[in-house]
């Protein structure tokens, strides 16, 4: 069963690109926007990441933290963070288990071939673990994600 709003989010989410496990505790008395996106050096999530990084001392003066997830390896979120000086953490869910909890990991549709893949999703979580606000695929706005958030 997806995660839905009013649900309280798992203590453990993953492990970062350093290899760091991160923890929902590790955001105790702010909120989280834990966002799902498809493929690290893509134009559309690039675009967002690049969204979140330039609205990032917004979102942070706002009482936020922002957390990436993709099914990259921890050495391509390595590159990706390098490459466009993103200031947040990027969890490598190589195996899908944080996106399958999340329900976001899901059948997709291109060029009339179904696969499996990420569905672009921001999950909004306030201090106390629970989900308040989920950002759905047909409604995340990458290059004015940060402001989506703030807006909420």
């Amino acid at each position: 069963m997806a995660i839905q709003i009013g649900d309280k989010v798992p203590e453990v989410l993953g492990l970062d690109q350093n290899g760091k496990e991160i923890k929902l505790s590790d955001f105790k008395g702010k909120k989280l926007a834990l966002y799902f996106y498809p493929k690290d050096n893509t134009s559309g999530c690039t675009a967002e990441a690049c969204s979140l990084r330039d609205g990032y001392n917004e979102l942070q003066a706002a009482g936020y933290e922002v957390v990436g997830v993709s099914k990259d390896s921890a050495k391509s979120h390595q590159g990706f963070i390098a490459k466009q000086a993103l200031p947040f953490s990027l969890i490598a869910d190589t195996d899908t288990t944080l996106q399958q909890q999340f329900g976001v990991w899901a059948e997709k549709k291109m060029c009339g071939r179904s696969y499996m893949g990420t569905l672009r999703t921001t999950f909004i979580i306030n201090e106390e673990g629970i989900v308040t606000n989920i950002i759905g695929p047909k409604e995340v706005k990458t290059k004015d994600h940060a402001n989506q958030i703030l807006n909420l």
